[in-house]
């Protein structure tokens, strides 16, 4: 029998195979880990079986996170956005319940999927097939897809165009081909960027960070940060929500990037005074 192994660790399902594979490369990549007991492999009929869930938190009427409860593998959560134009899926999560299915059913499906970055590839390709909608990763990081499937489409350059009001912008840095979204008529056209951990919210919310490895502590070169800040510096945004549930900064968004990126440069090139 044919079984879609999930790798319970980071939560990515594979192309199916009758035992689960050797090992699950991105945790085995030093930007992620191998759990202490070894690798562990699950399927979503186990997970169903085993009574987890997703539930829903409405950040507001536009944009709604979704994540498994109990926790599974890195925790991470997927946000559901809803514009005039189509509703788009945020980074994903490994389970698709009936409970989700109904609520994003009444709300009007959803027209895209986009990631930020292989760790919230989980199983998208579950959900894409269920909504019939097209997943949209940076070609960069094309090698990192487990179970391969033509939803995907591959986008190249720099920026990518999904609606007139949304743009994905390729950062780098964690990964080669990670990714952000920005919606230029969030917070009442202020605008609100979507960031995974891509740029990562921090305890102290009125900062973030940027690093190569956040569970290995692996930091990115003042450089990459340099570039990240440039990059991002043109687009406007008044609100920043990271890859978890209570990743959010609230306000001045923009200059909080900013801020936190000379900070980092500064800790790097020996110039941080505490």
């Amino acid at each position: 029998m044919l079984t879609n192994w999930i790798c319970v660790t980071c939560g990515t399902q594979f192309t199916a195979s009758p035992t689960p594979p050797e090992f699950c490369p991105i945790c085995t990549d030093q930007r992620q880990y191998v759990a202490p007991g070894g690798q562990i492999w699950t399927t979503l009929a186990k997970m169903h079986a085993q009574g987890m869930r997703n539930e829903l938190q409405h950040y507001d009427s536009q944009l709604i996170g979704i994540g498994t409860q109990p926790k599974f593998a890195i925790g991470q959560r997927a946000l559901f956005l809803r514009t005039g134009q189509g509703n788009i899926l945020w980074d994903c999560i490994t389970l698709l319940d009936d409970r989700t299915k109904a609520f994003l059913n009444e709300s009007g499906g959803i027209q895209a999927i986009a990631i930020s970055h292989p760790h919230f590839y989980s199983s998208m390709i579950e959900w894409a097939r269920y909504f019939h909608a097209p997943i949209y990763l940076h070609t960069a990081d094309r090698n990192w897809v487990m179970r391969p499937d033509d939803q995907i489409t591959f986008w190249s350059g720099e920026t990518q165009r999904l609606l007139d009001t949304v743009t994905l912008l390729r950062l780098g840095g964690h990964f080669p081909g990670s990714t952000v979204l920005h919606w230029s008529q969030g917070t009442q056209g202020k605008g609100i960027l979507l960031t995974g951990d891509t740029i990562q919210v921090v305890a102290d919310h009125q900062w973030v960070s940027f690093m190569y490895s956040y569970p290995n502590n692996i930091p990115l070169p003042a450089h990459e940060i340099q570039r990240i800040r440039d990059a991002v510096a043109p687009y406007q945004f008044s609100m920043l929500y990271g890859g978890w549930a209570d990743s959010v900064v609230q306000e001045q968004a923009d200059s909080v990037v900013k801020k936190s990126a000379n900070r980092y440069i500064e800790a790097l090139t020996g110039a941080f005074i505490q």
